[in-house]
């Protein structure tokens, strides 16, 4: 029985079968086909076909590549024959191929779309053309007479792919004149001339060589993925502690960067001399630096200030990110990660133009990162609860056989960044999963929230004073005395137990902020749980009586007059309450507020006073002309996977697609068509003929185009014409100026 077209087939489906179809392949429904020939020939096309066995594994494509080496893209093969090529039963491979239509047909006429060779490669599984010269030869004594060298060649084409270019390949000689391994091999057919500088293995030789076996029967079975098992709460409390560490190095990167701003490059990103004065900074390696400069702007908190002369800045984000709590401040990095177009592990790579690639810079852009990280993800997630791979390589080696035609070049390094990355961020703990981050995975911010609460340390509410002026912190601190220890002491070592050193220097901070030494005593006797040494209380004290001695200020504006009494009189008005104005020596007031403002106030209040510049002359300080206040940039959101079609939209369009089918299938009279040029007469024809189907109750088959410009047709049962609207029986409604033809249904 010949095979039907690919359309008739999808004709004969039943709808569920075209729905699993319009989901796998989401490409097929934008916009909606109008019948199973559009839908047919969108599913045929390369494009298409290629994005469709993105999501195929090693086994299913082995049986693509033999359904084409069978020929199935230009006539029907038997299930049987392509069961012979692979070496293996295919039932179960062809079910996916047949959900999303690249094969088609019975087991003993398979059909494939003629673009599946175009999509999947000129040299399926790797192999040549057919040899027919090759026929009723005896390989395996041909192969026996050739010489290493011939064979190390030949076995290198075999391999894949099966052509090579050589210069050798110009000469036609006959053997006894060969004088190198290709014109042998030539001479004796057991390689092919395509032109004068190509070779091409033939098939015949490919699968001789390959042990008689088209694929080997190892690659088509799924790599083991070895697990350590762990207790989740063992994988849990891991990974929560190398997040308290990406956390303490993100809040180190942002105070650095707040007091001293790195500069954006000319071509954008960051510096190598700011990267490694940070990284010697955070005695971090250079990676780790990129990957908390890429988080920390992909969050919002640091951004480019795009000034004259462009700096890195942290944002106003900042602020509230250090006053929220550890689990808060982790989801909103975690979520950064998750959702970053970018990927931080190019950096210090080269690109296509051989310059390094700079972390921050455009050049790590990859809109398709968050898709790729959360496949990663939901591989671990599938392991039992608390398993951990053993090996990166061996999760590198599975998902390349789950999924071989997903993430290009870098598709390997991602998987492996992807694992540096979330354990550095404690997503991923001992090569598992986190509680927390199934969560993120699952959208469920307050549980992921509450898992990350539940994973880490309890803060502790003391330290430990030392003789040395050390303090050891025995684990997380409560909010509190952490802000209060950062005051007055310098961080030493940081870690799980952190070590803090105080000195004259950080004593005088603490003052610095309005602290007093009593409360400074009262903080070390209070929180220690160890006697506060007598060193400590001398070096609070001996700071506290230099402290303060010469005071400073600052002031947006003052006013002079050697007037004391006009002096006097401003201080009595109203603006001097309104506008903070202090008076700092007989003749000088000083305010908060800008000079133009308080210059206002002050004309307004009947005064006459005057800005001067530096060298004290008279200058004009209005406006030059009319400004708006910056808007805050947005943080952008990087996309994650399309939205999937709701249940209903499928519905709606294998519905469209069946009302086409039927509208082609049935048989109409003479057609009237609409009017190209605008002219009356056809017009009233059309409108005649649907007024006359309305009154017959007769089926009418109308052409239309619809709001996208997409034609389509349908066979509509007329109710009511008029109001410039066709109304159907069935509620559809067809606007008549999209009306493009119209007969009436022959019975």
């Amino acid at each position: 029985m010949p095979a039907p077209s690919l359309a008739d087939w999808l004709r004969q489906e039943s709808d569920d079968a075209l729905a699993a179809l319009l989901r796998t392949r989401r490409d097929l429904s934008t916009p909606p086909p109008s019948d199973t020939i559009v839908l047919a020939t969108r599913a045929g096309t390369p494009g298409s076909v290629a994005r469709a066995c993105e999501d195929l594994d090693t086994r299913t494509l082995a049986v693509l590549d033999a359904l084409l080496l069978a020929g199935a893209d230009t006539d029907p093969v038997a299930a049987a024959e392509v069961a012979r090529l692979v070496g293996t039963e295919i039932g179960e491979a062809l079910a996916p191929l047949r959900e999303r239509a690249l094969v088609w047909g019975e087991d003993d006429a398979l059909r494939v779309p003629p673009s599946a060779r175009d999509a999947l490669g000129p040299f399926p599984a790797g192999l040549g053309s057919s040899s027919p010269s090759l026929a009723g030869t005896d390989i395996e004594a041909a192969l026996a007479e050739i010489g290493e060298d011939e064979r190390a060649l030949l076995a290198t084409l075999a391999a894949g792919p099966p052509i090579g270019r050589t210069r050798d390949a110009s000469a036609d000689v006959p053997l006894e004149r060969a004088r190198n391994p290709v014109q042998r091999l030539l001479a004796r057919g057991l390689l092919l001339r395509r032109d004068d500088q190509t070779v091409e293995l033939p098939r015949e030789i490919g699968i001789s060589l390959r042990g008689g076996a088209v694929f080997e029967p190892a690659s088509l079975r799924e790599p083991d993925l070895p697990v350590h098992p762990h207790q989740q709460s063992t994988v849990d409390t891991t990974a929560a502690g190398e997040a308290m560490e990406f956390l303490r190095q993100t809040e180190s990167l942002l105070r650095a960067w707040s007091e001293t701003p790195p500069p954006v490059l000319k071509s954008g990103g960051l510096g190598v001399r700011e990267l490694k004065k940070l990284a010697k900074d955070l005695d971090v390696d250079e990676a780790r630096v990129t990957l908390l400069a890429e988080i920390a702007v992909g969050a919002g908190l640091v951004a480019d200030s795009e000034a004259t002369t462009p700096e890195w800045v942290p944002t106003t984000l900042t602020d509230s990110w250090l006053a929220s709590p550890t689990a808060q401040r982790w989801i909103t990095v975690a979520q950064a990660w998750l959702e970053l177009p970018r990927l931080p592990g190019l950096a210090g790579g080269r690109d296509a133009k051989d310059k390094p690639i700079a972390p921050l810079s455009e050049d790590l852009r990859r809109p398709l990162a968050p898709t790729s990280r959360r496949r990663i993800l939901l591989a671990l997630a599938a392991l039992p609860e608390g398993a951990g791979v053993k090996s990166t390589d061996e999760l590198v080696a599975a998902l390349a056989w789950r999924a071989p035609r997903r993430g290009g070049r870098l598709r390997d390094e991602t998987v492996r960044w992807t694992m540096a990355e979330g354990t550095a961020l404690g997503l991923i703990g001992l090569g598992g999963l986190t509680t927390a981050t199934r969560a993120l995975l699952a959208e469920d911010r307050p549980g992921a929230v509450e898992a990350m609460l539940d994973a880490l340390p309890r803060p502790v509410d003391h330290v430990l004073v030392q003789a040395d002026l050390t303090v050891v912190a025995p684990g997380p601190l409560e909010a509190e005395l952490a802000a209060e220890m950062a005051a007055v002491a310098d961080i030493e070592s940081a870690g799980h137990a952190t070590v803090y050193r105080i000195t004259e220097t950080s004593v005088r901070r603490a003052l610095d902020t309005g602290r007093t030494a009593g409360e400074l005593h009262q903080l070390f006797t209070s929180r220690s749980a160890t006697p506060v040494p007598q060193s400590l209380s001398y070096l609070i004290d001996d700071v506290a009586r230099r402290h303060g001695r010469l005071r400073g200020g600052a002031a947006e504006s003052f006013l002079r007059c050697d007037d004391a009494s006009l002096l006097a009189e401003v201080m009595g008005s109203p603006v001097a309450t309104e506008y903070g104005l202090r008076m700092i020596a007989p003749t000088v007031l000083i305010s908060a507020y800008p000079l133009a403002e308080v210059l206002d106030a002050l004309r307004a209040a009947g005064f006459a006073p005057a800005a001067e510049g530096p060298d004290g002359r008279v200058m004009d300080i209005r406006p030059s002309g009319r400004r708006l206040p910056a808007k805050a940039r947005a943080a952008r959101r990087a996309p994650g996977e399309p939205a999937g079609l709701t249940d209903e939209q499928v519905g709606k369009i294998v519905a469209h697609v069946r009302a086409g089918d039927a509208a082609s299938a049935r048989r109409r009279g003479e057609t009237v068509r609409a009017p190209r040029g605008g002219g009356a007469g056809d017009t009233s024809a059309t409108l005649a003929l649907l007024s006359q189907a309305t009154m017959e109750r007769r089926e009418v088959w109308i052409g239309f185009v619809d709001s996208r410009g997409t034609a389509s047709q349908r066979v509509v049962r007329p109710l009511r014409v008029g109001g410039g609207v066709l109304e159907g029986t069935d509620n559809e409604r067809y606007p008549l100026h999209r009306i493009t033809s119209a007969a009436l249904v022959e019975d």
